[in-house]
């Protein structure tokens, strides 16, 4: 999928095409750590038996992809 999806940026404006690369790429990055704290703090709230915090935390987890 993701050839595919470079493929047709090939017709793309440069200067277009290496913004929304930029873009997709800080998106990710932005993901990845957001998911990186959630589940560091999950790891605290099983270490402090705080249900409530892991049930918080694990649905917020959900939306982060």
């Amino acid at each position: 999928m993701e050839n595919n999806t470079l493929n047709g940026m090939d017709r793309v404006d440069p200067n277009l095409r290496d913004e929304m690369l930029a873009e997709l790429f800080l998106d990710k990055m932005m993901n990845n750590f957001k998911k990186s704290k959630i589940l560091e703090e999950i790891d605290q709230s099983l270490k402090n038996n705080d249900k409530e915090a892991f049930f918080r935390l694990t649905e917020e987890l959900k939306y982060v992809s």
